[in-house]
This record gives structure tokens, C-alpha cells and sequence, in this order.
């Protein structure tokens, strides 16, 4: 399913639906700042933004081949820039799954995506990886890392998970993103896109108003907060604050 949506820079965000059935692709027209407008209106395209959305599963084979078509379609409509979700590369039935199946991010996973990268010839925004850092021996847990890939494929910025989401879900009792993940250890500098400058945040990390002042003030256009909410905490959390 594909639409089209106008909006500011400011308000593009990539985020995971887990209710959804089948995987969506938006794809909108960014809205430039008045001070980027120095061209006139006749010489002047607008970037093209994709968001996608996809519910992940705990095969990434398949969760791969979802989101490539996603990110070919994208290419085909024109976008410069392609979000996906947090967890986009799987979601595990445990804490021992995802350990298992996480990758570094010079693994087999993260090396598909930089071919994908290279072969539309567009950004891309990994809003969820889960990657085994340098400590992982010591520590046996992993990173929620934000990857920004170029058109060439290199990888231009990570971001790992600063906030993570330990809360108790009325009738279904704690969830813990802390026993599998460890918390990143600072912000990333907003990064220029084709579509605006970045600034890199996943999920929960939209709770806490000073990341984003942060990163307002370092000179980001765009804040992104990929997520994978859930049925309930998405209501709880992601629509307040997003409203």
C-alpha cells in the first residue's frame, strides 16, 4: 500500500506499527526551510522521503526480503532516503533468541543492506539494529543501533539506544529491553542527507525532551524516532508524545 504526504522536515518520523498485517511504504515530499528556498520554485525539486513499515519476525531472510522490496519500490518512486523501522532486522520470542540472533555490524545482515544501498542508489535509514558491539564477550549483550547508510553504501553514522525501555505492561506482566541490551554511550552529530540534516534517535528515546533539544540545537531538521511499539505501549507512550 502506498501513499503520498506532504510535510515539514521537522515531523518525518520512521516508526513500526506491530499491529499491521501487511508492510506499507509512505513516501513523502519533504518540505524545505524557508532559507533553502534561495532557488526559484521552477528549479527547485523537492526531496522524496520513504517510511516504511513492516512487522518483523523472528526470520531475517524473510524480514530482509520484505524490506528490500520496500526499499526497491522506494528507488522506483524517486525517494532519496528510505526509513526503516527499529527492529527491522528481526524480532525474537525471547531474550536468548535475540541474543543468538544478533549480528556485527560487519556481519552477513548489515552487508545485504549496503549492497541494497548501493544497488537503488539511495539512503538508508536502519532504525533498530541488533548489533553485538566490541564488548560482547565481555558483556553478552548488544546495542540498539540507529545505522545511516549512504547511496554508496558506507556506512555515514550509528547511533545506539541511549533509553531503554524497562516498564511494567498492565496484564502482561515486565519488559525489559535492559536483559538483552546494553545503553549506547552518547548522542550522534545530526548528519546531512539528501533530504535535510539528521538527527538520530530510536523509540523510547522520544520520552526524554532533552535528546531532541540536543540535537535541535546542533543544527538537526529532521528528528527520527524509528519504534517498535507495541499494542500497548504504543497508545501509552508513542501517540501522547508524537500528538
Amino acid at each position: 500500500m502506498l501513499g503520498f504526504l506532504t510535510r515539514p522536515l521537522h515531523r518525518l518520523l520512521s516508526l513500526l506499527c506491530p499491529g499491521l498485517r501487511l508492510p506499507r511504504l509512505s513516501v513523502l515530499c519533504a518540505q524545505l526551510r524557508p532559507r533553502a528556498m534561495a532557488l526559484s520554485s521552477s528549479s527547485c525539486k523537492l526531496p522524496l522521503v520513504a517510511v516504511c513499515q513492516v512487522t518483523s519476525t523472528p526470520d531475517k531472510q524473510q524480514n530482509f526480503k520484505t524490506c528490500a522490496e520496500l526499499v526497491r519500490e522506494a528507488a522506483r518512486l524517486g525517494a532519496c532516503l528510505a526509513f526503516l523501522p527499529e527492529a527491522f532486522d528481526f524480532i525474537a520470542r525471547d531474550s536468548a533468541e535475540t541474543l543468538r540472533l544478533s549480528e556485527p555490524l560487519g556481519g552477513k545482515l548489515l552487508e545485504e543492506y549496503t549492497q541494497l544501498a548501493r544497488e537503488c542508489g539511495l539512503w538508508l535509514s536502519l532504525g533498530g539494529f541488533h548489533e553485538r558491539g566490541q564488548d560482547w564477550e565481555q558483556t553478552q549483550k548488544i546495542y540498539n543501533c540507529h545505522v545511516l547508510l549512504n547511496s554508496k553504501g558506507a556506512v555515514v553514522a550509528t547511533y545506539r539506544k541511549t533509553h531503554l525501555c524497562d516498564v511494567e505492561i498492565p496484564g502482561q506482566g515486565p519488559m525489559c529491553e535492559s536483559n538483552s541490551t546494553m545503553p549506547g554511550p552518547s548522542l550522534e552529530s545530526p548528519v546531512s542527507t539528501p533530504a535535510g540534516k539528521i538527527g538520530l534517535a530510536v523509540c523510547y528515546d522520544m520520552r526524554f525532551p532533552e535528546l531532541s533539544l540536543a540535537l535541535a540545537q546542533a543544527g538537526a531538521e529532521i528528528l527520527t524516532y524509528p519504534s517498535a511499539f507495541g499494542s500497548v505501549t504504543g497508545p501509552a507512550h508513542w501517540e501522547p508524545v508524537s500528538s
